[in-house]
């Protein structure tokens, strides 16, 4: 069966709740029908007098700004002409004048799954803003990149929510956007007045190169859909001075720091932690970011069995051995990180602070992570009222 993004269901059959209203679009230029056409361009051209605005989360509408703490500026988008509002930077969540001259927010993001991806948790802001000015949120869902079976990592202390986790939930989240919007605005009392328009054909064991619809890079370090694979836990290289790849044309597949001999690396990992990937010695220079112009030792990673991988896992088990291994090279950073200025960046990453502690031990993984399988059994049953797929 075919599978179409909420966009496209949205367009072959306008619900009676968008009747005459005109609306704002939380959106980016990632999300795109299967003919690549924005979801933008397709509303502007279905509803001419009726897209009065459009608001773009982390890295810009076009995606063209790094990540953390990189604002976006407002803009007007070229090819429809409409007037963009970045909710990334100062204001990251609307204003009550964002709210003035429209009667409903739409929003089409692509997110990949994780946690700690910042689309998610504007989307829970915009929420919250909408209901406080009695205006509607309907939110076009697309697949989950990642799949919808698999639920990964514990869920967050109440006292180490930030804008890479605003509620508790777990590291891979195994939810679509429009799943996720629900059982938020339930369970957590956003009490927003929320439509979803879910994707129709897709199946929950599917990954996103399943389904028909092409990847668009949804932020500038998220080039193909194997990189999202290994996000949910590499993403973790962000609270460390080790690179976690950005700056080469390997984000996230590539970790490591300068002067880490890759096969001293490759004989302290846990093999158990790294079923399901094909774990190779690599040395690469970035080119930006982190040990810019430096030869880092460590290692890429590949997905080759993506029912055994546990990106979460394989993620903490990097981090353990480059730790031992690196010394300073791989040290934590210090605050700030995506607008949290006390709290450590590991630790928001994490969700706990004896995780850090664990790590800073030398504890194995599996003792680190041995806590994790309850809550991912108590996250999948909380959820399961809000699924929309099978």
């Amino acid at each position: 069966m075919t599978v179409r993004p909420g966009i496209e269901a949205l367009l072959a059959r306008p619900p009676a709740w968008l009747r005459g209203r005109r609306f704002a679009v939380l959106t980016h230029a990632a999300a795109t029908t299967r003919a690549g056409r924005s979801t933008l361009a397709c509303l502007r051209a279905a509803f001419p007098e009726r897209v009065a605005a459009a608001w773009s989360p982390q890295h810009g509408f076009y995606g063209v700004e790094q990540a953390n703490m990189v604002p976006s500026a407002d803009c007007r988008e070229p090819v429809t002409g409409i007037p963009v509002t970045s909710l990334y930077g100062d204001r990251r969540r609307p204003t009550p004048e964002m709210f003035r001259d429209i009667d409903l927010v739409l929003a089409d993001l692509v997110d990949v799954g994780c946690r700690v991806y910042t689309y998610i948790w504007t989307l829970t802001l915009v929420m919250e803003a909408a209901a406080e000015a009695g205006v509607p949120v309907a939110v076009l869902d697309r697949p989950n990149p990642l799949g919808g079976r698999e639920i990964e990592g514990g869920l967050i202390d109440p006292g180490l929510t930030s804008f890479v986790g605003r509620y508790p939930v777990p590291l891979r989240h195994g939810l679509t956007i429009g799943e996720l919007a629900q059982y938020l605005n339930v369970t957590h009392g956003i009490d927003c007045n929320l439509y979803v328009v879910p994707a129709t054909g897709w199946h929950r064991a599917q990954y996103g190169d399943e389904t028909g619809i092409p990847w668009c890079a949804p932020s500038p370090n998220m080039p193909t859909l194997d990189t999202a694979l290994v996000y949910p836990g590499q993403v973790l290289f962000e609270g460390t001075t080790a690179s976690e790849g950005r700056g080469t044309t390997l984000p996230f597949q590539l970790c490591g720091a300068p002067g880490v001999d890759p096969g001293a690396l490759m004989a302290a990992l846990d093999p158990l932690m790294m079923a399901g990937a094909l774990v190779r010695p690599a040395l690469f220079k970035p080119m930006f970011d982190k040990w810019v112009g430096e030869v880092c030792g460590g290692i890429k990673l590949q997905v080759t069995d993506r029912n055994r991988f546990r990106p979460c896992r394989a993620g903490l088990e990097l981090l353990r051995g480059l730790r031992r291994l690196a010394g300073e090279r791989c040290a934590w950073l210090p605050p700030p990180y995506e607008y949290e200025y006390f709290e450590r960046p590991i630790d928001i990453l994490l969700g706990r602070r004896e995780l850090r502690a664990g790590l800073e031990r030398g504890l194995p993984t599996a003792e680190l992570t041995a806590g994790w399988a309850a809550e991912e059994e108590l996250f999948a049953a909380t959820i399961r009222p809000f699924l929309l797929y099978d």
